[in-house]
């Protein structure tokens, strides 16, 4: 019996995973694809997003959200029933795209493809990671580990590692193909700086391709790794650890009046976005007078803002996702306007 071809799609918060998975599920050209989103928090957006694509290539049932944890941490009680849920189903699945969350470590999900109920149906074809090269660009994530380490020497109160920097070499040293997305948004010569920085730290072989959001379905599967005989190669941070947790990261849900205006939406994201600690604003929000929900993508500082069709049904909230310890009742404040 031949096995599904899984392709794990990772990458740091608001690095544009949703954005490619949305493009691959509009260019399935008939091949029936099944879907894992995995949010980080008790509340889903990205699975929303997902479904308003895929009426023509996902059937009833394709796409699973979950959203109790990163899904390296739920691998016993969520990832796999959920797989065997999946390979069980009556018509057979061309392909599954796994959507990590952005503070997911990819190493022990693929060591769940070693597990009985999962080895002998599904392989992972290959690991995708999206890195956000405007976010590579404005230093909001490095790859300069020695720039890091020495400003550590320097300062003995730097005594611990960045954990945006630990999630970000896991998905690194599991990559067997690095989408640089928001290309568009980077000079050429900072690009190529980036792409010479990030092939000293990527294994051999693994490619690199630039990208504004898009790319062919063949491009990102039918890379044929087998990713999971594979794990020695791909040890990141982290080593063989099988105990780790996300105890420096935390998420709240908010639910904001409506704004004004869309202008008055951009500002409240933005003063939320600019609070300390906070990394990522998303979800639905509502503006006066108008019948559909507007869609909020805030990363860096950057904020973007789109109406969505009047017919989707979204609980119309925010997840925003921060360093632990960020001050949620001044989100609060700031959401609210």
């Amino acid at each position: 019996m031949s096995r599904v071809p899984v392709t794990v799609l990772t990458g740091f918060l608001g690095a544009g995973k949703t954005t490619l998975l949305r493009s691959l599920l509009t260019q399935a050209d008939g091949r029936r694809i099944a879907v894992i989103v995995n949010e980080f928090g008790d509340a889903g957006f990205d699975g929303g997003l997902v479904e308003e694509c895929a009426a023509k290539t996902c059937a009833p049932g394709d796409i699973v959200e979950l959203t109790n944890g990163c899904i390296c941490c739920t691998v016993a009680d969520d990832f796999i029933p959920t797989m065997d849920k999946l390979l069980s189903r009556d018509r057979p699945l061309d392909a599954i795209v796994i959507e990590t969350s952005g503070l997911a470590l990819p190493q022990p999900l693929l060591k769940a493809f070693a597990w009985p109920a999962v080895r002998t149906r599904a392989t992972v074809d290959g690991v995708v990671t999206v890195v956000d090269a405007l976010a590579l660009s404005e230093g909001r994530v490095t790859l300069d580990e020695g720039a890091v380490a020495a400003q550590r020497a320097a300062d003995d109160s730097i005594d611990h590692d960045d954990p945006i920097e630990e999630v970000f070499e896991d998905q690194l040293a599991c990559a067997d193909l690095v989408v640089l997305s928001k290309s568009d948004l980077v000079s050429s010569d900072a690009l190529a700086a980036i792409e010479t920085r990030l092939a000293a730290v990527l294994r051999p072989g693994v490619r690199m391709v630039r990208s504004h959001g898009a790319l062919l379905p063949a491009v990102l599967i039918g890379l044929n790794s087998a990713a999971e005989d594979d794990m020695a190669a791909r040890v990141g941070h982290h080593g063989e650890e099988e105990e780790h947790d996300h105890d420096d990261f935390d998420s709240i849900v908010v639910t904001p009046s409506p704004a004004g205006s869309v202008d008055a939406m951009r500002l409240r994201v933005s003063d939320a976005l600019n609070l300390t600690g906070v990394l990522r604003v998303k979800g639905h929000a509502r503006i006066s007078d108008k019948v559909a929900p507007i869609v909020v993508q805030a990363v860096g500082n950057r904020v973007e803002l789109s109406f969505a069709r009047p017919d989707v049904k979204q609980a119309e909230h925010l997840v925003v996702i921060g360093l632990k310890g960020f001050d949620g009742d001044a989100v609060r404040r700031a959401l609210a306007g």
